[in-house]
């Protein structure tokens, strides 16, 4: 629990300095979207393509962890879609509010759990985390966009405007070029690399910065339902689907509990950047993400507790 405090802590204290520059007016409300489109197209890809680049991907088992963390998006994926007709008839869910409950249901914040794992599991723990980026990242930003291409308005945009919100995310791109030139272990020069660092380094504090300019503080100290949906999902469903997956494949010990890790962590601040752009409910994703961070708290310990239970060191 103190580890996971002493993380977790750091986080909140930059999303609050965003949220107080935004309210102080010290970064006025206009300038952030510049900021956030730093963060979209240069260092989160960056980050993302650095990870997987300098991760030890031969030292893990790679299959049955990367097969039981893509099963899990898939059914998180099949599960939240079987419940959009649902909560749109009877909680009258609009599309907007549902790409965000889909978002934060889907999305999970790799850099907490680099940080818990780091601590926990070393370097192998990372390489976990590194297949975890490599299998889910892709898929879950392919999904995503199409979600949000297809239900953010009545109108159902053309295919190949559809196609073309995949192709050019970066997201993606920044994942297969970093597993590209790990698999084909692709010498990168050293100065390439302490740039690739420089920029990686940038992503989380000036994400956060950007994510705590756009919280909405009252929404998430009463949340409404579509934010509850969100927690559900994300910090009780997936951590239950990841679990029941690698116990299907077998996963053992250190990758067991560090897969769990992956699970337990709370959505993606991203994505808050994501609505934004493609007209999601961006204040929606932004209230559920600050009540998942803060439920986390209790959690992340109680899903590490149960993964050493089911598959102890």
């Amino acid at each position: 629990m103190t580890v996971v405090f002493e993380i977790l802590l750091p986080i909140f204290a930059l999303m609050g300095l965003g949220l107080v520059l935004r309210k102080r007016d010290i970064v006025p409300q206009d300038k952030w979207a510049g900021i956030e489109q730093v963060c979209f197209w240069l260092f989160f890809p960056t980050l993302m393509a650095e990870t997987l680049i300098k991760a030890d991907l031969k030292s893990i088992p790679l299959t049955g962890v990367a097969a039981s963390l893509l099963l899990s998006v898939m059914t998180m994926l099949v599960v939240m879609l079987a419940l959009k007709p649902v909560l749109a008839r009877y909680w009258q869910m609009q599309g907007p509010a549902y790409t965000s409950v889909f978002q934060v249901s889907s999305r999970w914040n790799g850099f907490i759990a680099l940080a818990v794992i780091l601590k926990l599991f070393g370097d192998p723990g990372v390489a976990i985390v590194a297949v975890a980026m490599a299998v889910m990242v892709p898929v879950i930003n392919f999904e995503n966009v199409l979600v949000l291409a297809a239900f953010v308005s009545p109108e159902r945009p053309p295919l190949k405007r559809v196609a073309r919100m995949v192709l050019v995310n970066p997201l993606i791109w920044g994942c297969l070029i970093g597993l590209f030139i790990n698999l084909m272990e692709i010498p990168v020069w050293e100065p390439i690399m302490t740039l690739l660092d420089l920029l990686g380094r940038a992503a989380l504090g000036a994400g956060l910065l950007c994510v705590g300019a756009g919280l909405r503080v009252r929404h998430a100290l009463k949340p409404s339902r579509d934010v509850w949906v969100g927690v559900m999902m994300k910090l009780v469903a997936m951590p239950v689907f990841v679990a029941v997956w690698l116990i299907f494949f077998g996963i053992t010990g250190m990758a067991f509990q560090a897969a769990m890790m992956c699970a337990a962590v709370p959505t993606a601040m991203h994505g808050f950047l994501l609505a934004k752009q493609m007209g999601g409910d961006a204040d929606l994703y932004a209230a559920s993400v600050t009540v998942q961070t803060v439920l986390s708290f209790l959690s992340i310990p109680l899903v590490l507790y149960l993964a050493g239970v089911l598959s102890p060191l």
